[in-house]
């Protein structure tokens, strides 16, 4: 089977700027396999599920198992490693296999944390939309159901992996819910909702995939074998991220109001119809005059860092970096971290700051020439960092390198540093 093409066109199946218009946020989109030469075997197969049971030291709550819509305790299927492994949230490989026998639904979280092909796929994914992911892995027993009709407060991609699994999709009951609004807030209108005509009613097959916008009802039954998805949850960057931003700093700012700091009357009975109606009234004055305050740029750099500490950049090889950045030289070549997010900001004063994922980094403004060509050309040599003696050149490569923004290619533990041109 062919794997090519971006990440979320094998999401997808169409080309993402239809998807963008059409889709995104609006309505499901259900992708057959058939004719797209297709499937996700590259990300997980059965036999990966069964070696993340087995034989790679699984803990809680990298595993949850779910039997008739209700989460399994994890002391039964968890419990010490042994002699020299004593942890004592480790997956038990013979007690899973009891509870999957009798019909229990193995849930792998984080994915995108622990296996390979997935960390790749996820962040190439998030890449793409501009919104941070999660992977967890669903794997249920031939006629089985793991979870009763609900929803989701972010979007997912489900793709087939294994066996075949009966969706059912309706309308949501609350459009766009939040994080704050789970759907047992509202498990009597989602089960009268799951009682009528849904909008998708289908059975998924490998290389099959099904995208939901957050709040579509849905629920999923094996058939007649083993049944294995990815659900790839979109950690949606939204209005009310920006909303919670602004009033953060609506926080910040009215805390300087000596009238909002007031104390109310002495003897005050907040019992009394109307008693604090004068006091209400100039605190919401006081937050008005806050808010017209508060830098739109603010905010925007606010959801940006919220949004930005979500996403994981490549990991670094901690032996094989630290021994490049030691022998170090002009020769060296740098490149910009993987996946890292960064934004180098103009300089105030003596210093700049480079914002790299959640970390603000503080240079010298006199590197700020350096640490722009870096950004923009994504690799150079470190003789190459404009506007620094060789000297300077080296102690700011060297110390990219120890604080994980740039890494050097190929470096391995006890290694010569590679060196080459651009």
């Amino acid at each position: 089977m062919e794997h090519g093409g971006t990440a979320l066109r094998r999401c997808v199946g169409v080309d993402p700027a239809e998807f963008a218009v059409d889709y995104w946020a609006r309505r499901p989109l259900l992708t057959s396999a058939a004719g797209l030469g297709q499937d996700f075997s590259d990300l997980l197969t059965l036999a990966d599920v069964d070696e993340l049971l087995s034989t790679r030291g699984l803990r809680t709550p990298f595993l949850r198992i779910a039997r008739n819509g209700e989460v399994v305790d994890a002391k039964r299927f968890t419990g010490p490693g042994g002699a020299g492994a004593e942890v004592a949230d480790q997956v038990s490989s013979d007690a899973v296999l009891r509870l999957f026998s009798e019909g229990s639904t193995v849930v792998l979280q984080g994915l995108h944390r622990l296996w390979p092909p997935i960390i790749a796929f996820a962040d190439a994914l998030a890449a793409e939309l501009g919104h941070p992911t999660q992977v967890n892995a669903y794997v249920t027993p031939p006629s089985s159901q793991g979870f009763s009709p609900h929803y989701d407060v972010h979007d997912v991609f489900v793709l087939q992996v294994a066996g075949e699994k009966h969706w059912t999709i309706h309308e949501p009951v609350l459009t766009d819910p939040l994080r704050t609004q789970p759907w047992g807030e509202r498990a009597e209108a989602v089960a009268a909702r799951a009682t009528e005509e849904p909008v998708i009613d289908a059975v998924l097959r490998p290389g099959d995939a099904l995208y939901l916008p957050r709040g579509y009802l849905h629920s999923a039954r094996a058939l007649g074998e083993i049944s294995a998805h990815l659900t790839i949850g979109v950690h949606n960057v939204t209005r009310w991220g920006a909303v919670e931003s602004a009033l953060d700093l609506v926080r910040t700012l009215a805390v300087d109001d000596p009238a909002l700091r007031a104390s109310l009357p002495l003897g005050v009975d907040l019992s009394a119809p109307g008693t604090t109606a004068d006091d209400v009234a100039a605190v919401l004055a006081g937050l008005h005059a806050a808010l017209d305050r508060v830098d739109p740029a603010a905010v925007a750099d606010r959801l940006r860092s919220r949004t930005w500490a979500q996403v994981r950049p490549e990991p670094v090889a901690p032996l094989a970096q630290s021994t490049a950045a030691a022998a170090l030289t002009t020769d060296t070549v740098l490149r910009v971290r993987p996946r890292l997010r960064a934004q180098l900001r103009e300089a105030v004063g003596e210093e700049v700051v480079l914002v790299a994922g959640r970390q603000h980094r503080r240079f010298p403004a006199a590197q700020r020439p350096a640490l722009a060509e870096l950004l923009a050309v994504g690799e150079l040599k470190v003789g190459d960092l404009p506007g620094l003696p060789a000297e300077q050149q080296v102690e700011l490569g060297r110390r990219l390198v120890v604080e994980a923004v740039a890494v050097v290619p190929d470096a391995r533990p006890g290694a010569p540093v590679h060196h080459g041109s651009r």
